[in-house]
Parts: structure tokens; sequence; C-alpha cells
């Protein structure tokens, strides 16, 4: 009778049977978009994928993806014989890619934020790419494989439709963005010899602002907005204005804060807590956006932290710094 492997020897075997799943040829590249070297893995649909596609397998909730990190995460042995049962990503996707419809195609490693979401949002969540038969567990004598793939999707299946059904008709968020508005510096000058500044941030239909500072181009105001970020989110659009009493007010200003980096880095790291203080991510200057210098995403004492230093478009001059922190739906 052989003999059960102490705890001291476990870990350490369960670790090796990971690694050389994720050494096979196929699991060399995510699932979704086939970028190479892929470091996270969703455990109940037992893919490997990157850390692009993984920030959307995070917002699917983990009904449908429980995502882990292969080299950060401690894995129970349940998890490691879910992975392996599966078989790695070629089996997987010759289910969940069973039947791709003529015109569409899987994203690349550069693809877009929100072409990789519509893709595996369709491929998971929805379940567009599998053969009706597959949602079915109709053969018992079936190999252990397709039983338990079959099982997986037909309750992921029922529990995307209860879901849909309950937000039929809501925007669904995936979690909140803090915006503190430091400062401003040489703001353009709108009345006599000054202007009366406030910022509007808006994201979707929703919109927030600062209150207004008299008579100062260098304004402080070290003002906390929120907004809620729904799971289609695009840019953060700033303004500023200059305050006045009598006639409409007059714009000092706009720029864009593109807010992907920033997402997509703290869903895949999901609970910031448990990391150090450490860089996940980055937003980088270029000439399509208002960044005076590279936009670095932070981990700053369990919190998901950005420093942004923005100048101001289409105006003559003016700088804003501001602050981002994401918060996550289960905060």
């Amino acid at each position: 009778m052989s003999q059960r492997p102490s705890a001291l020897t476990r870990p350490t075997s369960s670790k090796r049977r990971l690694k050389d799943l994720l050494l096979q040829k196929d699991n060399r590249v995510c699932a979704d978009c086939g970028s190479p070297d892929p470091k996270w893995a969703s455990t109940n649909i037992g893919v490997f994928i990157c850390l692009k596609c993984c920030g959307v397998h995070r917002s699917l909730g983990t009904h449908i993806s429980k995502v882990l990190s292969v080299t950060l995460d401690e894995w129970s042995d349940d998890e490691i014989d879910s992975m392996i049962e599966v078989g790695g990503n070629a089996s997987a996707n010759s289910i969940y890619e069973a039947y791709l419809p003529e015109g569409i195609s899987k994203p690349g490693p550069d693809a877009s934020h929100e072409q990789r979401s519509k893709y595996i949002r369709s491929k998971y969540e929805r379940q567009e790419f599998l053969k009706p038969s597959l949602r079915i567990l109709s053969n018992p004598k079936k190999s252990s494989l397709k039983t338990s793939l079959s099982s997986k999707i037909t309750d992921s299946f029922r529990s995307s439709s209860s879901s849909s059904q309950k937000s039929e008709g809501m925007v669904e968020f995936i979690g909140m963005l803090k915006i503190k508005v430091i400062k401003g510096t040489n703001l353009a000058i709108r009345d006599m010899l000054s202007s009366d500044p406030y910022v509007v941030l808006a994201l979707g239909k929703q919109k927030v602002q600062t209150t207004v500072v008299k008579s100062n181009l260098n304004p402080v105001w070290n003002e906390e907005l929120m907004l809620s970020v729904p799971q289609d989110y695009g840019a953060v659009k700033l303004q500023v204005y200059d305050h006045d009493t009598f006639s409409a007010d007059d714009i000092m200003g706009e720029a864009e804060i593109d807010i992907q980096p920033m997402i997509t880095s703290a869903m895949a790291f999901g609970d910031a807590g448990m990391f150090g203080n450490m860089q996940i991510g980055k937003w980088l200057k270029s000439n399509d956006n208002a960044l005076m210098d590279d936009s670095t995403v932070n981990i700053v004492d369990g919190k998901v932290k950005q420093e942004v230093n923005l100048k101001l478009q289409n105006v003559e001059s003016g700088e804003l710094e501001l602050e981002l922190e994401w918060i996550p739906l289960d905060q």
C-alpha cells in the first residue's frame, strides 16, 4: 500500500505538475489571443492565458472564470487536477471554439481591450462558439474530459443566463474610479487678469466636478471625485472651465485619461492587498495623448494607484496633476 505524500512534499509535487502542464506546446501561448508565454490560468475553464486576457476573464466573475497566477498564487490540488483533466488549451478550445461563425476571428496578441473583451465574452459568457450538442450532458459513457467540460459549460450557461436576466436594461459596473484632482499650473486667463477655474470629469453619462477656485491660475483643489466604471468603458474626458456669473462658462482646456492600463493591471493582479508595493502597469506618453510623462500604475499600501500629469489640449497653456485609484466592487 503506497504512503500518502507528506505535507512537505505535496506542494512541490503540485507545482511540478502545474509547470509540466504549462510546458505543453499548446499551453505556451494564450488560449484566447495567442500571446506567447502566458502566466495566468482560468482554473474552472482549464486554459492558460496572458495578462491582457486575464483582465477580461476577471471581469466575467468567478462563476464563469476563476483566474490564478501560475507563479504568484497558491494552487490547491483540486485546481491543478482540474487543469490536468481538461488537458490544456488545445483540448479546451476544441470545446469552446468548436464552431467559429464565418467572419469571426480570434484576436491577436496586439488586439485592443475592446476586441479581447468582445471575443472572450462571446466565447465563455455567451458561449456563441459551442455546438448545441456540447451544451447538453446526454451520454454518460463519454470520456471524463468531455463529461467534465460539458458539466462546466452547462453550469456556466445557467449562471450567465440568470445573471443576464437580472441585469437586463441595467448598466453593469466592474468597479469604481476615485480621481483626486490635486492642482492646476499656469492655467489660461479667461477674465481680465485671471480665471475662476473648476474641473469637470465625464465617463459615459456620468459627470462630476470640483469646486470653483476664485481668481487663481495655479489652483489647488485636493478634491476626490468618484466615477462608476461600466463594463464597456472608454476614456475619462476631462475639461477645465472658467466660472462666469453672468454668461456661459469659458473652456480652459481639455484632455482624455486612458484608464485601460490601470483597470487591466488591477484586474490581472486581483487583491492588491496581497502584494507589496510594486509597479504593475504603465500608460505611455505619446503624440496621441495629453501625458507630460509616462504614467505608472502601482500597488501602494495595498491599493492600485496612478499619478497622472496632463498638459491641457486646445488651449494656450495649462497643466493638471491628478491621482487615480481603482476600487474593485468587492470593496
